[in-house]
């Protein structure tokens, strides 16, 4: 999930995922976008990439007030877990494989953070036993990704892809606002981007 070395040659074929924040009158930001070094996505990439596209856009829609700190999460897995089931990465009904936590093999952390004054700010997620109820003023983020490694046990094609997308999204009366909005997160606007500086 977190690359700390930076030493590594990006090679054609490979992915470039970038986590990144800066600050601003004393608020942070924190946002993740996944780049393909030469420009396009394989067809193994876009897929898994568009799994977690659409993953975030179910967890943000749910990002609302009365909702749970946790809804968005819960959209995020089974969205994720339908994907992952449909290219065959997972096996059964997505019901079991969700109650058995089966995604986690591939999506192993939480959809999202408090964000503020700092990148990973104050609060808490449950109050008592129950998740905390979203409010109007409370940011988070949005960051569903797909990792997969370099087991025997996923075809060769999806192995070593690893995918997250991340946006800040502030809790309104009138919705989910997507702080970060303005940056690019579609597939074909990634390649539109990436191909553009080349």
């Amino acid at each position: 999930m977190h690359y700390v070395e930076n030493n590594a040659l990006l090679k054609d074929g490979d992915l470039l995922l970038i986590d990144a924040g800066c600050e601003l009158d004393y608020y942070a930001s924190d946002i993740t976008r996944t780049f393909p070094v030469n420009g396009r996505f394989t067809s193994e990439q876009r897929a898994l990439y568009e799994i977690v596209l659409d993953a975030q856009q179910a967890a943000i829609a749910k990002t609302v007030v009365g909702n749970h700190w946790n809804e968005p999460h819960d959209a995020a897995v089974k969205v994720i877990t339908k994907g992952l089931k449909k290219l065959g990465l997972l096996e059964g009904s997505v019901a079991r494989l969700i109650k058995d936590e089966a995604y986690q093999q591939f999506y192993m952390h939480r959809t999202g953070h408090w964000i503020g004054m700092d990148v990973h700010d104050v609060g808490d997620y449950k109050v008592g036993d129950e998740w905390r109820m979203l409010e109007p003023g409370m940011v988070t983020t949005v960051e569903p990704g797909i990792y997969i490694g370099n087991s025997r046990k996923v075809p060769k094609r999806f192995r070593n892809i690893g995918i997250r997308i991340e946006d800040d999204v502030a809790v309104t009366r009138k919705g989910p606002d997507v702080l970060s909005k303005g940056l690019v997160s579609d597939p074909d606007g990634i390649e539109a981007l990436m191909n553009a500086s080349a």
